[in-house]
């Protein structure tokens, strides 16, 4: 892993219904996700992504993406996510071939007391054409069971759907293939009101998909992937309406600095800040079609221009002081001696350990919140060949000790105690450090 000073470093087996999981990035972590659209409903946040599912003999196409199904996840925090379970499944729509493993990236939205779910797929039927289609499940709820629609839309061939509601009530669908598309919606949501029209004045080298269209200030932004070299970056182009024309504006995310061939987003407004949602191979870093999903803050510039996101591991959200603190999802670190490595590289959906491994080494992980209760102390989960000793400190690399944990030679996990000597309350950045000589793996902290 490159590791650069004091630089933001961009570093899931089926989940059961009602699972709950508590992650930074990635935020899924019992299963592969991707292409993730973030919606609010009712307070919470709903994640509706896709899941890829690792290749095997029979199953799709070699080397290539799987997925055979849907599950959606919500929060109220975005820190800890419930796994709502499945909702649709590939053999379980009437239009879409079966065991194709074509169910790409989805979008669900609102409308008049129903959610809609729209979705992509390979039809059993391609009297119209080969390709893919776009059908529509629905529910009376965000988390489902969703219902779907016995037909694909007509007139629509393509992937990536994404729907937008405007303040007039009118609706939009957008969808790739090729180029960027987009038509209006009927009251139903079901059927085209218009004749799709290609959304002009967008980059026309390279690859372009995953359309992502939101209103802010009056401004209409279409986000979407492009590969301009060899993997996607996010971009985004405004425009005066709904669909377009739409100026090139700049770049929300680069490429991959790893090489993960794709990217795939939206963007959301929640309780007064920003969010991009997109994904990454983490858990796969040898396979990039078995992506898992991701979230950082995004922020915009007074001109409305968005400044570019640059991918962390720690991601958002506050973490409890009480509660499990994967430390290995860190905000900065060290110029060396720390690195995050997998605890099982056989079974990668057991996560990652922080390692350090040189005198001096450091890392940061902020936004870990005492609330008003004073910890007593501090149980690490943690294993050593040499042995070591770890200091707690917060504020700053030099602020004052908070704990210390001497650590045996042990390269067995164990968990050990320290008292914390500095009472703290309240939200804190958290820096723990590795004093002199040692190699210590920390798998998580928590206080009591």
């Amino acid at each position: 892993m490159c590791k650069l000073k004091l630089r933001m470093i961009l570093a899931i087996a089926i989940s059961l219904v009602a699972n709950d999981l508590i992650a930074q990035n990635p935020i899924i972590t019992d299963q592969y996700s991707a292409d993730p659209t973030a919606r609010v409903f009712e307070n919470r946040v709903y994640v509706y992504p896709s899941h890829d599912i690792p290749p095997s003999p029979g199953k799709g196409r070699p080397n290539w993406f799987l997925m055979e199904d849907y599950h959606v996840f919500s929060s109220d925090n975005l820190v800890d996510w419930q796994d709502h379970g499945m909702i649709v499944h590939q053999n379980k729509v009437p239009w879409v071939k079966p065991e194709s493993y074509s169910m790409w990236a989805p979008d669900c939205i609102y409308r008049n007391g129903k959610y809609y779910f729209y979705f992509p797929s390979v039809p059993s039927d391609t009297t119209g054409g080969r390709g893919f289609r776009i059908g529509v499940a629905i529910s009376d709820k965000p988390s489902g069971p969703f219902i779907p629609q016995p037909t694909a839309i007509k007139g629509v061939n393509g992937i990536d759907p994404n729907v937008f509601i405007d303040k007039d009530g009118q609706a939009y669908l957008y969808w790739s293939q090729g180029h960027i598309y987009g038509a209006k919606l009927k009251e139903n949501m079901l059927e085209l009101a218009s004749d799709p029209v290609i959304l002009q004045e967008l980059p026309t080298k390279g690859l372009k998909e995953g359309p992502f269209l939101f209103e802010r200030n009056g401004i209409y932004y279409m986000t979407y992937p492009h590969v301009e070299n060899k993997t996607e970056r996010l971009e985004y182009a405004i425009g005066s309406s709904p669909l377009g024309p739409f100026k090139f504006t700049g770049v929300i995310m680069d490429e991959s600095p790893d090489g993960c061939w794709t990217n795939h987003h939206s963007l959301l407004h929640f309780k007064d800040q920003w969010y991009l949602f997109y994904h990454h191979n983490d858990l796969s870093p040898q396979f990039d079609k078995n992506r898992s999903v991701r979230i950082d803050s995004l922020f915009f510039e007074p001109d409305g221009k968005i400044r570019k996101v640059l991918p962390t591991l720690r991601g958002v959200g506050v973490s409890n002081a009480f509660k499990k603190i994967q430390i290995d999802r860190y905000s900065m670190i060290s110029e060396r001696g720390v690195s995050a490595l997998f605890l099982d590289t056989t079974d990668r959906f057991k996560g990652w350990k922080a390692q350090f491994s040189s005198p001096g080494a450091w890392l940061q992980y902020t936004h870990v919140d005492f609330g008003k209760s004073t910890p007593k102390k501090v149980i690490v989960k943690l294993s050593s060949k040499r042995g070591g000793t770890l200091q707690l400190r917060t504020g700053s690399r030099s602020g004052p000790l908070m704990s210390e944990i001497v650590v045996p030679k042990d390269t067995s996990w164990k968990m050990v105690q320290s008292e914390v000597k500095l009472p703290q309350t309240g939200l804190k950045h958290l820096f723990v450090s590795l004093k002199g000589e040692g190699d210590v793996g920390v798998d998580w902290l928590q206080f009591e």
